[in-house]
């Protein structure tokens, strides 16, 4: 199956040498050079993975991820010419799924993709649909619905919550979710773990205070605490 990818990046020379390597993995190139561009090409032309540059002239991709987030769980790569820490942990939490920085190698990141695919179209251990209470787990589609309204996850959000789902009261430690869910960049590994979190407790709507679904135990780890219904 041939993967499209949709570049959103106003260095064209940049968008024309990765087409052409692209074409050598199976990989179909899509590219637009500024956001309202890519935007429309997001909805028409439905691809796989987004790449999207964090420096462009009309708005910066930390903007543009978070606006795409609102809509679709598509996997997501960022972009950029800066490498600080900083910028990737922003990433991560907007919703990105992966960060390369400027300059890279065109096989890392035709590695990347292709990880991301992989995990994003695998299907969990178990195809059985999960309900706890409010809380519905729709397994085979890859989504989750909260009183009956959809929850945008992305496709490491939901892995998270399926991996603590199907094993409710079992301590998960950073390192054996890390295990899990690879293809975050190892220089932020136990960060990114602490961002996913945060992000998938609010989607859950999980009070810190009055605790439904994922609880924190301090200096050990996390474990689901909801009863199936």
């Amino acid at each position: 199956m041939t993967i499209k990818v949709l570049i959103i990046d106003d260095d064209e020379a940049l968008c024309a040498r990765l087409e052409t390597y692209f074409s050598m993995y199976s990989l179909t190139l899509l590219s637009a050079h500024c956001a309202a561009v890519g935007l429309t090409m997001l909805d028409t032309q439905k691809p796989n993975v987004l790449l999207l540059d964090v420096m462009m002239p009309d708005t910066d991709g930390f903007t543009l991820c978070k606006q795409i987030r609102t809509t679709s769980n598509i996997p997501i790569i960022m972009l950029t010419a800066r490498g600080e820490l900083s910028d990737k942990v922003l990433g991560l939490e907007l919703g990105a799924d992966d960060y390369l920085a400027k300059p890279f190698e065109p096989r890392e990141l035709v590695a990347r993709i292709q990880v991301l695919m992989r995990r994003h179209s695998a299907s969990p251990d178990t195809q059985q649909d999960l309900s706890f209470g409010e809380l519905q787990i729709l397994t085979a589609s890859h989504q989750a619905k909260l009183n009956g309204q959809d929850i945008q996850l992305t496709g490491m959000e939901f892995k998270l919550l399926h991996l603590l789902a199907t094993h409710p009261g079992e301590v998960f430690n950073r390192d054996q979710l890390l295990n899990e869910l690879k293809g975050i960049d190892s220089d932020i590994y136990s960060r990114s773990i602490d961002i996913l979190m945060s992000r998938l407790r609010q989607k859950l709507q999980d009070d810190p205070k009055h605790v439904k679904y994922i609880k924190t135990l301090r200096n050990v780890g996390y474990t689901f605490i909801a009863k199936p219904s």
